[in-house]
């Protein structure tokens, strides 16, 4: 009579205990293992590095983003000389950017490498170049070119680079200067300019 009953072996084919095999393959694993996740660690590490390299770059682009847009809108306060926070306009637009930087450019140092820059742009139908006017105290009239910039910030990468084994770590900052630009709003009584940049 024959039965379904499921037969499980009790040795490999070659006629060998299964716990002998796998004493065996023990060694075999921890290679395979290594060989595995040093570049899984290496691709991981590079990943970290590349997106906190893109999150510093467009979190520092948006914050000059928002203090440009901030800036050229002219906001006025009551008595029609100052920002509503009591500022002139240049120092209220650094702290919008200082803001919007999400940390990034915290404390004196981070304000520091903020810079507000004003220009008059050129007649029209003129090759002339643009003027800057920072320092006069119509720089924020309408119709001129306010530039907001974060020069020279230096981030660090998360995970320092390892080029070669003879070669040194790489561990280098990466340097960012970004800017925004928009053209002044007219107005019948702008802001004080402040000073610049």
């Amino acid at each position: 009579m024959r039965t379904n009953a499921l037969c499980l072996p009790t040795a490999s084919p070659a006629g060998r205990p299964f716990s002998a095999k796998r004493r065996r393959s023990r060694g075999s694993e921890l290679i395979e293992f290594t060989i595995v996740m040093l570049p899984f660690f290496a691709l991981m590490f590079i990943y970290l590095d590349v997106a906190w390299a893109i999150f510093v770059k467009s979190t520092l682009q948006q914050a000059v983003r928002v203090g440009v847009r901030y800036g050229v809108t002219n906001p006025i306060a009551a008595s029609g000389t100052n920002t509503p926070d009591g500022a002139c306009l240049t120092e209220s637009v650094k702290a919008r950017v200082q803001q919007s930087s999400l940390g990034l450019l915290a404390g004196d140092s981070g304000l520091s490498k903020i810079k507000v820059n004003y220009y008059l742009p050129p007649a029209p139908n003129s090759t002339d170049p643009v003027t800057l006017v920072s320092g006069s105290s119509s720089a924020n009239a309408g119709g001129n070119i306010m530039v907001v910039s974060v020069e020279s910030y230096s981030a660090a990468l998360l995970v320092p680079i390892i080029v070669g084994w003879t070669a040194d770590v790489q561990k280098s900052p990466l340097v960012y200067t970004v800017r925004s630009a928009d053209r002044i709003e007219p107005t019948r009584d702008p802001p004080c300019a402040g000073s610049s940049p």
